[in-house]
């Protein structure tokens, strides 16, 4: 079941919210732009949780990559993170993919942190990065 990185990314782009918030649905957007990707659920169900996003993504295709420092790491259009939550923060964690220029899951974030609390917090939320 190859996945089509430039229509995944295309979709992500073309959905997002564009006001940099989240509506918690990171999970249900990613879905869909793998979906739109070519991506096929059929064996086995996509999880619920942003956080749980790894072995669905490596049964797609995708395998983990090394990043030391996402805040300086060259990523590449098509790669997916999957962060477990922050402290305090909804207990779904997060998942997101990278179309060359932004990190893009219901939003557009600012950067691979997605939002202040991800960003601030010492020490920051286990985090995992896949690439096609």
């Amino acid at each position: 079941m190859p996945v089509d990185i430039e229509k995944f990314v295309k979709h992500l782009r073309n959905h997002a919210l564009r006001d940099h918030h989240g509506r918690g649905k990171c999970g249900e957007y990613v879905r869909k732009a793998l979906q739109a990707g070519g991506a096929h659920f059929n064996e086995f169900s996509p999880p619920r949780y942003g956080k749980l996003y790894g072995l669905t993504l490596e049964r797609l295709g995708f395998h983990e990559i090394s990043v030391d420092d996402p805040d300086t790491f060259s990523f590449i259009r098509g790669d997916v993170m999957v962060m477990e939550p922050h402290n305090g923060g909804v207990q779904a964690g997060h998942v997101a993919g990278y179309d060359g220029k932004d990190w893009i899951s219901d939003f557009v974030q600012t950067d691979f942190w997605a939002g202040p609390a991800y960003r601030s917090q010492k020490p920051r939320p286990k985090y995992a990065v896949y690439r096609y």
